[in-house]
């Protein structure tokens, strides 16, 4: 069969660089995943869970939003958390991933530019290449950088709106983007602000809302607050101005050709959302765990991000996959990061720091690294 000739070569290519993927169960003490409240498997929202399939609330939503899969509980979640995020309004989606290219797909307009972080995720990428603006990098975490991008396009002619994409807290290197400085930038170019607080939410911020809390409810700013990763549950909030809400409503093909996530998770998004002003106790404790790996992991050649991510690169990509076969075998769930996800040259194990653990699991974790880097 030659149907799929390409495909096979394009995998074998893959498998020849150490860089083919694969699914595997999870297994062993969690260093890898972004349950890092430990609220996945809560038990509030499994209760909140069960107490809603008791009243009759649809495990299905049945269609999309603007058909008749627009349940109450998508509004009420909506309502909450605009008021938690406090902002003028909010959307929930199904995914971060369908929410962050929906919104750069639809957001910028013809003639617009976008000014993105280079690190930016592959959400974003995918939002820009089906979107119809003007689409640059900046250089890593430099305000300058995004400055100078805008004023380059002015000066060439540039007329429309510019919009500077970020993300607070980056997946893969967990530093913070200087969002201060952005925000100024932003002002003085008329720009729109765009911030992914995927990796933030619930961890950072005054009540877990974010790095970019401060900021919340200006005119230009619109963030993207992932339910899947410290909320424990899936799906994600865009808040931000109510036009912009209603615009997505309108015109965001992956919001309007979807059918509607469950109802069920708009509860469970929910009780997160009350677990984080209720249990602040939690972020209290990540934070000591994050302290502690500072200490136990640095001398192993761990980056200290002061983040409850925390990347040990290593460089080369069969090395980086054996090391974190190693590691596995002793009965850690550490992943290898590789190109694309990371730069070429710069494959490496992260660290996810969770609640599924504790500091007695990071002290060990430390010694089997420095056994395997031996």
């Amino acid at each position: 069969m030659t149907h799929l000739a390409a495909h096979r070569h394009d995998l074998d290519q893959l498998a020849a660089m150490g860089r083919r993927r694969s699914l595997a169960p999870r297994r062993g003490v969690d260093f890898s995943s972004n349950d890092y409240l430990g609220l996945s498997t809560s038990p509030r929202l499994a209760a909140a869970v069960a107490d809603a399939v008791a009243r009759g609330v649809a495990v299905g939503s049945g269609g999309s939003r603007l058909l008749r899969g627009n349940d109450v509980e998508h509004e009420r979640l909506e309502d909450e958390a605009a008021r938690f995020f406090g902002v003028e309004a909010a959307l929930f989606f199904g995914s971060g991933f369908a929410a962050n290219a929906a919104l750069l797909a639809t957001l910028p307009q013809r003639g617009d530019l976008v000014v993105h972080d280079a690190l930016i995720h592959a959400s974003a990428h995918e939002g820009m290449r089906l979107g119809r603006a003007t689409c640059v990098a900046a250089a890593h975490n430099e305000a300058g950088a995004f400055e100078e991008a805008i004023a380059a396009w002015r000066a060439g002619g540039g007329t429309g709106t510019p919009w500077i994409a970020v993300e607070s807290l980056y997946s893969m290197d967990g530093d913070r983007a200087p969002l201060g400085e952005l925000a100024v930038v932003a002002a003085r170019h008329g720009a729109m602000l765009l911030i992914d607080e995927a990796h933030a939410t619930g961890v950072w911020g005054p009540g877990g809302r974010g790095l970019a809390a401060a900021l919340e409810g200006r005119e230009n700013v619109i963030s993207l607050h992932t339910c899947g990763k410290a909320l424990g549950v899936e799906g994600a909030l865009v808040c931000g101005p109510a036009v912009v809400r209603d615009f997505l409503v309108n015109r965001a093909r992956g919001f309007i050709f979807s059918t509607a996530p469950s109802p069920l998770m708009a509860v469970a998004v929910g009780e997160a959302l009350r677990i984080l002003a209720d249990e602040p106790e939690r972020r209290a404790r990540l934070a000591a765990l994050i302290a502690v790996a500072g200490e136990v992991l640095a001398p192993c050649g761990v980056t200290v991000t002061g983040s409850q991510i925390l990347p040990l690169v290593i460089g080369e990509d069969g090395e980086t996959m054996r090391i974190a076969a190693a590691v596995q075998a002793a009965g850690y769930d550490l992943r290898g990061i590789r190109p694309p996800t990371v730069a070429a040259g710069a494959a490496r194990l992260r660290i996810s720091l969770t609640l599924n653990v504790g500091a007695d699991d990071v002290r060990a974790l430390g010694d089997v690294l420095r056994e395997m880097r031996r």
